[in-house]
């Protein structure tokens, strides 16, 4: 096979990888969870911390999965078997991809019922638009949707199928005229939500809450809350950035730049949502300490219901909540998809997507039923959906994470990370190595231990 070229074509452009891989990065965690964890663990400093472990795991172990990805040109698990034949290291490595795979899969599942219920608020906000009933009771209509296991198992087809739609059609006809649409419509969206908060008078005091450093609340477990958000945020360790990297071009793209390039953007990302969701939150006196869903899904309603074309913010902001998932569930989609397409024949591809996206719809119901009728079954004192959560979340992917460095680090033939990384001085290809060898699994490992105990 050609080196310089994957089966599955090829980004048209540095720009096209970097919005794809930043649309991996960008999901609904981006846009609630790291402005409210900035905002809960001290601010700027928190932020200052974030990008500490961005430079010291996170971008490093984000390049090495993009040039594992690059020089494989195929799925994660073809590309370890390469490697492994061309570093002349043991075949048990193969099983990175195989993690990252399974990983995905899972993720995909719980992550397409959560997205289901931004487009079914979506919805309503169109619905309302079309004189439709007005949310009057945030609180109510949310539980109504989570008792409801026709109504999410719905959302979450719908979803899914979005999902599907895309990566059915290959690199060039499906990825990259989503993520040439969707990246752009994303960041539209968040800048006018930025914009209209710049209107509520409240704008001052959510860039304190956010920004202003309060050193004084910088714990051991702040450094490690802030190490674990760096490697989750950056879709590191589900293999993602591996494929998508399969289908960067070699010349003319530095690994490392983009690689910066995507970590300053997912970063920026999180950040303006804080800006766009705080001022409204704090506008209407309500705690934005509150977190998670029941802010998002219920406190927020009820701000939008309250305030100035309310209705048109509120589909806004949901539909910025749908297109974030959306280019997440992309990437999370990919790679057991090419893999599927190596293994039974390119023309397979609409059928390799639609098997993957079947099965993790299919595990995906075990999360529907649990928030409803299986309420009451627990695994290791969770619900189910939790429980496999935790299994995809906090076990698999620091594993895969800590695997991918120590390959990188160790395993891997050294004049393959020279060539792939050819443009970056001495000096800083040492530090890289050093860094991939010694502190980023030496950090993840701290994250995976404190995640089992």
């Amino acid at each position: 096979m050609d080196k310089t070229t994957s089966i599955h074509g090829m980004w048209s452009s540095r720009l096209m990888f970097i919005l794809a891989a930043t649309g991996s990065a960008v999901g609904l965690g981006n846009i609630w969870r790291f402005p409210y964890m900035t905002s809960d663990n001290g601010g700027g400093a928190f932020v200052l911390v974030y990008l500490g472990c961005i430079l010291l795991v996170g971008l490093p172990i984000l390049m090495a999965e993009i040039l594992i990805g690059r020089h494989g040109r195929v799925s994660p698990i073809n590309t370890f078997r390469k490697l492994t034949r061309e570093s002349g290291v043991s075949r048990h490595w193969v099983a990175i991809g195989w993690i990252g795979i399974v990983a995905g899969i899972l993720i995909l599942s719980f992550y397409s019922v959560v997205a289901g219920w931004t487009l079914h608020y979506a919805f309503l906000y169109v619905k309302q638009l079309a004189g439709g009933a007005a949310i009057t009771d945030p609180g109510a209509t949310f539980a109504a949707l989570l008792a409801d296991p026709l109504e999410l198992t719905f959302w979450h087809a719908l979803f899914m199928l979005l999902t599907v739609a895309v990566v059915a059609l290959g690199v060039e006809k499906g990825l990259e005229r989503a993520v040439r649409f969707l990246m752009p419509a994303l960041f539209v969206l968040l800048l006018m939500l930025v914009v209209y908060g710049m209107t509520t008078g409240f704008m001052g005091q959510a860039a304190t809450f956010l920004f202003k450093p309060d050193w004084s609340v910088i714990t051991g477990g702040t450094f490690l809350s802030a190490m674990g958000q760096a490697f989750f945020t950056l879709s590191l360790g589900m293999c993602t950035m591996m494929t998508y990297g399969a289908y960067l071009p070699r010349e003319g793209v530095s690994i490392g730049r983009v690689g910066i390039a995507v970590a300053l953007t997912d970063t920026s990302v999180a950040l303006l949502a804080g800006l766009a969701i705080f001022p409204i939150v704090l506008s209407f006196g309500i705690d934005p300490a509150g977190g998670g869903p029941g802010l998002i899904f219920t406190s927020l309603p009820l701000a939008f219901e309250s305030m100035p074309f309310g209705i048109v913010y509120g589909l806004a902001f949901f539909g910025l909540l749908a297109v974030a998932a959306w280019t997440s569930s992309i990437s999370l989609l990919e790679p057991a998809t090419a893999f599927l397409v190596e293994r039974f024949g390119v023309a397979s591809r609409k059928r390799a997507a639609l098997g993957i996206a079947g099965l993790s719809w299919l595990l995906g119901l075990l999360s529907v039923l649990s928030l409803n009728v299986w309420s009451g079954v627990r695994i290791l004192d969770r619900d189910i959906m939790t429980f496999v959560e935790f299994i995809a979340n906090d076990l698999m992917l620091p594993l895969g994470g800590l695997l991918i460095a120590l390959f990188a680090g160790w395993a891997l033939n050294r004049t393959i990370l020279r060539e792939q990384l050819s443009d970056m001085p001495p000096v800083l290809f040492t530090t890289w190595r050093w860094l991939m060898r010694v502190v980023a699994p030496a950090l993840v490992l701290i994250v995976l231990v404190r995640a089992v105990l």
